[in-house]
């Protein structure tokens, strides 16, 4: 298995990881907008993908973003997307992922990485064997915007 950095040449291999992944969370296929939006935080820089090879084949991949801690004065990653396609689970990918992730946040001085997930997501484990600390200090709020 070979993880990558992604650039723009490589959105043919990512859509359709970036798709399912969408789709697995309730949204409607839309390549067209999945290509969009991922050639736009590639081209701004905005974010960083890795994504996972099986031979010629996307297996997976995972979406940063770049955000700072006023308290610490240090920036960290955002760890916001993962996926891997379902023929591909089981084996090594995802820790793959993760691993080639905080290995980036270390090449940047990075404070850390953060994630958020489901609370019945069996990757849980996962994350904690890799070094992950669930939060039990705080808690996380959202504002949804229903004028968008």
């Amino acid at each position: 298995m070979d993880v990558k950095r992604a650039d723009v040449l490589d959105l043919d291999k990512i859509v359709p990881l970036f798709d399912a992944y969408r789709m697995f969370y309730q949204q409607k296929s839309d390549k067209d907008a999945a290509l969009a939006f991922l050639k736009e935080r590639l081209e701004k820089q905005e974010s960083v993908v890795f994504f996972a090879l099986e031979g010629t084949q996307a297996a997976g991949f995972t979406q940063l973003y770049k955000t700072f801690s006023s308290v610490s004065l240090e920036p960290f990653y955002i760890l916001n997307d993962l996926y891997v396609a379902p023929e591909f689970r089981k084996k090594g990918v995802g820790e793959a992922l993760l691993n080639r992730a905080k290995t980036f946040c270390m090449e940047q001085n990075g404070k850390g990485l953060a994630l958020e997930t489901a609370v019945d997501n069996p990757a849980q484990k996962l994350y904690e064997r890799l070094g992950w600390e669930k939060d039990t200090d705080f808690f996380h709020y959202f504002w949804k915007n229903n004028w968008a």
